[in-house]
C-alpha cells in the first residue's frame, strides 16, 4: 500500500469513528486516535488500528479531525505538524472561523494543507461515505485534501470559500436545523391540541411549502417514536446554536429569529443534560408530540 494512503482519525466518536470505518472500507491505511480507550477499543473492533498518543500520528500524510471544540483543534493541530510527511488535515469538527484562519496559516507555514471542512449527514452518512461537507479552504487546500473529501462525502462537498467559510456555512446550517426542530415542534403541538394526529400533520405539511427535512424524517423517526436516538447530542447542537449567533454578533449582525431560537436549546440543555439526543428538544417545547413526555415524566402521546 502506498505510503500517501495513510490517514489518521483524530476523535473516535460516534462520527470519528464512523468515517475511519468509511476510510478503512476504502483501502485506506487508517490509524486512529482517541483520549477514551472505549472509543478505540471500538474503533479496533472493526479493524482500524489505534494508538493511545497523538504525538504517534505526527506526520502522518493525511489526518481526519472529528474533535468536541475549536479549542481541542487548536491543541492538535501543532502536534500532527510537529513532524515531516503531512499533506493535509481534513477539520470535520463544527469550529470556529478564526481557528480554521491560524490553523491554515500554520500548515502553509509548515508546507501541509489545512481545510475546514464540518460535515452534515450523521453517523449513518458517516458510516457510508456520503456525508455533505462545507469547505472552507484555499485553492491548493481544497486539491490536497481531495482524496478524502471524495471518500468521505462521494463528491458532496460545497467549496464555500477561503479559510473558515466552511465552518460560517456550517454553523448557519446548524442553527437553521436548530430553530425548525423548535418551529416544527411547536407547530405539531398546536395540531395535537386540536385532535389531529401529529404524523398525519407533520405528512402534510412536509409535502407543501412549510416541509423540511425536520418534519418529513426528524420528527417521524426520533420524536414521534419517542426512540430519540438520531446519534446527535442535545449538548452539541445547543452549543452549535450559540456559536452560530455568536459568529453572527462578531460581524455586526443581530439574527433575532435566530437568537431567540438558540436561546430555547440553552434551556432544553438545562432541563435535560448535554447527553439528551438533540431530538429532545421536542420534550421542553412540544412534549405531548412524543412519547418521552416533558422532562421529569413518563407521559405517553
Amino acid at each position: 500500500m502506498s505510503n500517501n494512503r495513510r490517514v489518521a482519525v483524530i476523535g473516535l466518536g460516534s462520527m470519528g469513528g464512523a468515517m475511519a470505518s468509511t476510510l478503512h472500507n476504502a483501502g485506506w491505511n487508517v490509524i486512529g486516535f482517541d483520549p477514551s480507550e472505549a472509543a478505540r477499543t471500538a474503533a479496533a473492533g472493526i479493524g482500524v488500528s489505534t494508538t493511545a498518543e497523538l504525538q504517534d500520528l505526527a506526520g502522518t500524510p493525511y489526518a481526519v479531525l472529528s474533535l468536541p471544540s475549536a479549542t481541542i483543534v487548536e491543541a492538535t493541530v501543532p502536534v500532527l505538524l510537529s513532524a515531516p510527511g503531512t499533506i493535509a488535515i481534513i477539520d470535520t469538527t463544527t469550529s470556529e472561523p478564526g481557528t480554521s484562519t491560524a490553523m491554515d496559516t500554520l500548515a502553509e507555514s509548515s508546507g501541509a494543507a489545512f481545510v475546514d471542512a464540518p460535515v452534515s449527514g450523521g453517523r449513518d452518512g458517516a458510516a457510508t461515505g456520503s456525508l455533505s461537507a462545507f469547505v472552507g479552504a484555499t485553492d491548493p487546500a481544497l486539491k490536497a485534501a481531495q482524496p478524502i473529501l471524495e471518500a468521505l462525502t462521494g463528491g458532496k462537498y460545497a467549496h464555500i470559500g477561503g479559510p473558515g467559510s466552511g465552518n460560517v456555512v456550517k454553523l448557519l446550517n446548524n442553527v437553521l436545523a436548530a430553530a425548525n426542530l423548535v418551529s416544527v415542534g411547536e407547530a405539531l403541538g398546536v395540531a395535537k391540541a386540536y385532535g389531529i394526529d401529529p404524523a398525519v400533520a407533520a405528512r402534510s405539511i412536509s409535502d407543501a411549502s412549510g416541509g423540511s427535512k425536520v418534519s418529513a424524517a426528524m420528527y417521524p423517526n426520533w420524536v414521534l417514536s419517542g426512540t430519540h436516538d438520531s446519534g446527535f447530542s442535545l449538548g452539541l447542537m445547543a452549543r452549535d446554536a450559540a456559536l452560530a449567533i455568536e459568529v453572527a454578533r462578531q460581524i455586526g449582525e443581530r439574527p433575532e429569529l435566530l437568537a431567540a431560537a438558540a436561546g430555547q436549546w440553552q434551556e432544553a440543555l438545562a432541563a435535560l443534560g448535554p447527553a439528551a439526543d438533540f431530538t429532545e428538544i421536542a420534550r421542553t417545547v412540544a412534549p405531548a408530540v412524543t412519547p418521552a413526555g416533558a422532562p421529569n415524566t413518563t407521559h405517553a402521546a
